[in-house]
């Protein structure tokens, strides 16, 4: 007979085959054209091969795995529903949404990654810059060449972005940029940079800040407990000289950064799912292989009970966020819709991570499973792109139509 040690070390090489079975308990495939299917399936079959077997290494390392940025624009991750003409894939939302539900399923810091350059650096250049800045832009964005990030956060402002310090002065033919952004994805090793600034009557702009431009810097954030195998930084600017024709022309004030917050957002209540569905499929794999008093730990009630109740908010996630698709594909879906779905799918994920890891029991804060990595990242989506707070005023705006964030 095996001995104890011999059967854990059996269920732990198990583990290490990346052996995911997406759930659809409510038959959701069914809801899916075979575009969508397709491209999802892609999506999965690639982060089974690249990033399953090297991802807690790198999460362990810190390190950013960045042989993976041109498997990302391969199976079109960067700027999916930019029109092809520039380089995107030219893919509905929910195709958008199913492929950050595939890459976070491996890691929200490879997520996000892909986010930051679709979502915050492609889709503004698209929205609002010029001909000239998106053919000379999107093409590199979309195939890797240019890796970008998203300058709003700042060191004093994150909830309250509207009172950023990071200002331009207009000195005839340049502006000058001066200050500082903070928490941002991408940013160690960034070729461009959106950053969001006032000018002198206080109005928010957008500008493409390029990589050695001089007094641009970009430190790297150290000693995070999250996120751990994505690289983040500040953006640093001491008398930038920005040319003209950089800065974004087709929007100015907030509306600029929130509506890019948006879209990323929209990517997020897709790919937090896409963590939860990990750590259930774990703990699903891992309660009918644990041996406890002479029988599999998914047969006592308590753990069917926590299986029974992660399946159902992950299924109630599932057909909020296909609902929230097919919305934005109509153009339909409002910025509260969004919010709602970004803090639900988020809260979900974090729930389902941590009764995951109770099953687990002492392996599940190990690298052996995923589910501890997924706990980790999720404190930092849960703040990201809009704390879970932040979404709930938004939403009970929404709903009194009194605003409680003054």
């Amino acid at each position: 007979m095996p001995s104890e040690t011999e059967k854990l070390n059996q269920i732990h090489k198990s583990s290490k085959k990346d052996l995911y079975e997406a759930p659809d308990y409510y038959l959701i495939d069914e809801l899916l054209n075979d575009e969508h299917k397709l491209v999802r399936d892609s999506v999965r079959n690639w982060v089974k091969k690249e990033v399953s077997p090297i991802i807690e290494d790198f999460a362990q390392k810190a390190q950013f795995p960045k042989h993976l940025i041109p498997g990302l624009a391969d199976i079109g991750a960067f700027g999916p529903t930019i029109p092809v003409e520039y380089g995107g894939a030219g893919l509905d939302y929910i195709s958008y949404g199913l492929i950050m539900q595939e890459i976070e399923r491996g890691d929200s810091g490879i997520r996000s990654t892909a986010s930051v350059q679709g979502s915050l650096v492609m889709y503004p250049i698209y929205a609002y810059g010029s001909e000239e800045q998106k053919k000379k832009y999107l093409p590199k964005l979309a195939s890797g060449e240019f890796i970008g990030c998203f300058g709003l956060t700042e060191p004093d402002y994150g909830s309250d972005p509207g009172s950023m310090i990071t200002n331009i002065k207009d000195q005839g033919d340049h502006y000058l940029l001066n200050g500082a952004k903070m928490w941002i994805s991408n940013s160690p090793f960034s070729d461009i940079a959106i950053v969001w600034a006032k000018d002198e009557e206080g109005i928010i702009k957008g500008l493409i800040v390029e990589k050695g431009m001089e007094g641009f810097s970009a430190p790297e954030i150290h000693g995070k407990w999250s996120l751990r195998a994505s690289a983040s930084g500040e953006l640093v600017f001491d008398n930038v000289k920005i040319p003209k024709e950089n800065l974004l022309p087709n929007v100015s004030g907030l509306k600029g950064p929130l509506g890019c917050l948006n879209q990323a957002r929209y990517g997020i209540a897709w790919g937090a799912l896409g963590a939860a569905m990990d750590c259930y499929d774990t703990a699903l794999r891992y309660s009918k292989e644990r041996i406890q008093f002479g029988r599999p730990i998914g047969g006592f009630q308590l753990q069917q009970k926590k299986l029974a109740e992660m399946i159902t908010e992950i299924t109630k996630g599932q057909l909020l966020v296909w609902r929230l698709g097919v919305l934005r594909n109509e153009n339909r879906a409002t910025p509260a819709q969004i919010s709602m779905a970004k803090r639900n799918s988020v809260e979900t994920a974090m729930n389902v991570a941590r009764e995951a890891r109770q099953m687990l029991g002492g392996m599940g804060i190990t690298g052996e499973y995923p589910v501890m990595r997924h706990m980790m990242n999720l404190e930092s989506v849960v703040t990201y792109e809009g704390t879970h707070d932040i979404h709930l005023l938004i939403t009970g705006m929404d709903v009194t139509g009194i605003n409680a964030f003054v």
